[in-house]
């Protein structure tokens, strides 16, 4: 059993389900790394200021490497029966240096430590997933560029509304996922700042050198108020904010690919390697991987809701309520990168069916718009063309026929300002084309869209080894 750091002040052993019940070891261990980096820091400041010895500044962190390397090779086990990973590290520290070890803690708290590990770790999972983010935008530019005349129908209140192309489409994710990565930027600034040295809550008397252990550890700058220092979350809640908007976005397309490979659709097709079959019916084809990033942005959305609970009725400054922070914030987190690298292959790697696609935009009156226009730019108001254009739609299903096979005489029994050209005039090639206004789903239009992304994200795609 590892002794505990504040034993002094108590007179009996803590329970030992109150010592499991408080124990963060267990989530809290994947820090260990940045609680390292933290703690050699502020081991390197301590000597600098003269609080204590070079020499015991040096031994100190010679003995943080050699743990984290221990750690890492394999060679020391993290113990299950300590409080978190910095009683943990500090506690085998001890162990192996001495009274040297033990003056690592000097001028610090577990609060300012825990607060400084957090924003380190979290500082590096935002890299991670914008890379992820990165990579999607890219796929899916490059399916768009494949596809900027091929027809889809465009849906309102899922009913086919107007032809729009598939590139069009694609590229209204790439929109979103955009804002995603500005997003997951403006979060890792926000969070760029070092809280080492608020102490646990009213800094110390020790002469610490707070901005030396900020550019150590790559912040920005030290934060300005030290009970701020411990008690801030907003990062964890930006953070968890920003992911939850990913997983709405990879949901929200999910929804529409398990649409898209089913019979009723068949828009697209799925590689082998991304769905799954049926325990009985042997001719399944099951999309779920789609189904289960849709169900992890519903667990997604619950952490950042523990995240707002958990701190809404906090007074200042450190509360044991903000353990609850790792949990929450760590499992969003791992999620995200999960169906990131899920989603980008099987996006790559999925087929798609244009003629099914074509099929449905010309069996919806998707068209019906475009007949309207047609008679406005001949001169008849548009509320008069609307409801000419309704009779004749309701004609064709009477009849079984399509704006596109119904003969011009029905059409110049309504209005003697049809004519030939209204063929052309409601193909769905020409309905798509046509719409060349900015941000529109023409072929020059959608190019354009593609240009203007691959222009914004590709100083990102080099920064990052993107091709």
């Amino acid at each position: 059993m590892a002794d505990k750091m504040w034993a002094g002040r108590f007179s009996k052993e803590v329970d030992e389900t109150v010592n499991a019940f408080n124990s963060s070891i267990s989530f809290d261990g994947r820090m260990y790394r940045h609680d390292i980096q933290g703690s050699i820091a502020h081991a390197t400041m301590l000597g600098e200021c003269g609080i204590i010895s070079k020499d015991d500044s040096s031994k100190i962190i010679e003995g943080l490497k050699d743990i984290l390397k221990d750690i890492e090779d394999g060679s020391l086990e993290m113990d299950m029966t300590a409080e978190d990973i910095h009683m943990f590290i500090e506690a085998e520290l001890t162990k192996r240096l001495g009274d040297v070890g033990k003056r690592l803690h000097t001028a610090r708290s577990r609060n300012d430590q825990v607060a400084v590990d957090i924003r380190l770790y979290l500082r590096d999972e935002i890299t991670e997933i914008k890379v992820l983010v990165l990579k999607l935008c890219k796929a899916l530019c490059d399916l768009a560029q494949k596809h900027t005349e091929t027809i889809l129908p465009g849906y309102t209140h899922l009913q086919r509304a107007q032809p729009v192309t598939f590139a069009h489409h694609l590229m209204a994710y790439v929109q979103m996922l955009t804002r995603d990565y500005q997003r997951l930027c403006d979060a890792a600034g926000r969070m760029n700042e070092c809280p080492l040295g608020s102490c646990a809550l009213a800094g110390t008397t020790y002469p610490i050198n707070r901005q030396m252990t900020s550019d150590l550890l790559g912040f920005d700058r030290p934060m300005e108020n030290s009970l701020d220092g411990v008690s801030d979350r907003d990062f964890c809640v930006e953070l968890g904010c920003a992911i939850s908007l990913i997983m709405t976005h990879l949901s929200r397309f999910s929804e529409e690919i398990i649409m898209w490979c089913s019979w009723e659709f068949k828009f697209i097709e799925l590689d082998d390697a991304y769905a799954t079959g049926s325990s009985i019916m042997p001719q399944k084809k099951n999309p779920d991987i789609t189904e289960l990033i849709r169900g992890k942005a519903g667990r997604v959305n619950g952490n950042l809701m523990t995240l707002l609970s958990m701190l809404k009725g906090l007074p200042l400054a450190y509360n044991k309520d903000m353990q609850e922070d790792k949990e929450a914030i760590f499992d969003s987190v791992d999620n995200v990168k999960l169906c990131l690298k899920t989603f980008i292959p099987m996006i790559e790697t999925m087929k798609v069916n244009k003629d099914k696609m074509r099929a449905a935009a010309a069996g919806g009156f998707i068209n019906a718009t475009d007949c309207a226009d047609y008679l406005v730019k001949h001169g008849m108001p548009f509320r008069d063309a609307y409801k000419i254009t309704g009779r004749l739609v309701a004609e064709c299903i009477d009849k079984g026929l399509t704006l596109e096979t119904l003969p011009l005489e029905s059409y110049r029994e309504l209005s003697v300002l049809f004519d030939e050209d209204i063929y052309k005039a409601i193909s769905l090639e020409t309905c798509a084309g046509e719409r060349k206004s900015y941000g529109g789903p023409a072929p020059e239009a959608v190019k354009k869209q593609i240009d203007n992304a691959m222009k914004t994200l590709k100083p990102y795609f080099d920064e990052y080894g993107i091709n």
